[in-house]
């Protein structure tokens, strides 16, 4: 069962890392689909401002198994423990990728915590009754992309309209092997987890981040805003971050 955590009861321990001085977790943020590393920028700019070392993955999503690839030889550069943070499809990624011993923990932002042997394209095919579908346009040459028209509205609703507008027009294709990729064991199971459940998500219906976030037994802050949260409210994905690390410091600290 989901627990809905305060982000500001995080505490600290005194265990020190190879790259962060406070001993803090190294931050990975993963982008999701059709979008790219660049989208975490003011995430990254918050992080950063308040002392972590942060790493951006630029996977492909091209297929699931070479985007958790892509992920841990990212890894491979961090000295020390590492804190996974995906957004969507990036959720997946992390949750395939996590099962890796330098992994402490999971945050989802609005994230596909696939279950073992699942996809998102299954669970895309048996949406919620009455939830908004996706408008993503059939595949081309193995690839997905959503309707520049409809992109604004329906992936990034509360960003500025100049913002959402470039979002569209530099979508990064979606490969069907990434779509329908599974998960071969979901790293929920062994490692703590956190959500951030956006209430008036167009993209992954809210009822479906809940029923994720509660099966992966998830620490789950809700709030208003689009799918694009990590854009449109960084300081609520950074603030759930340092809150995710300052549970785990807490607990290692017991």
């Amino acid at each position: 069962m989901s627990t809905t955590i305060d982000m500001g009861a995080a505490g600290r321990s005194a265990t020190a890392t190879d790259t962060d001085p406070e001993g803090r977790p190294t931050i990975v943020l993963v982008h999701g689909a059709w979008a790219d590393g660049s989208g975490w920028q003011g995430v990254h700019r918050l992080l950063r401002r308040d002392g972590y070392e942060v790493r951006v993955v630029q996977h492909p999503t091209i297929s699931l198994a070479d985007d958790a690839a892509a992920t841990r030889r990212v890894m491979d550069d961090v000295g020390g423990d590492v804190l996974l943070v995906g957004h969507s499809y990036g959720g997946a990624v992390i949750t395939e990728a996590g099962n890796d011993p330098r992994v402490v923990g999971l945050v989802y932002v609005a994230g596909w915590a696939l279950d073992d042997g699942e996809s998102i394209a299954a669970l895309i095919a048996d949406p919620p009754p009455g939830a908004t579908l996706p408008p993503i346009l059939p595949p081309r040459d193995g690839f997905l992309l959503l309707d520049r028209a409809r992109f604004p509205a329906a992936f990034a609703a509360d960003v500025p309209e100049e913002t959402a507008r470039f979002m569209a027009d530099a979508q990064l294709p979606w490969g069907l092997g990434a779509f329908q990729g599974t998960v071969g064991s979901a790293a929920w199971r062994s490692k703590p987890s956190w959500y951030l459940l956006t209430r008036d998500d167009l993209m992954i219906p809210p009822p479906l981040q809940r029923t994720m976030a509660g099966r992966a037994g998830a620490r789950v802050v809700e709030e208003a805003g689009s799918h694009a949260v990590y854009v449109s409210r960084p300081e609520v994905v950074a603030g759930l971050v340092a809150a995710a690390v300052g549970e785990l410091r807490t607990a290692g600290a017991r």
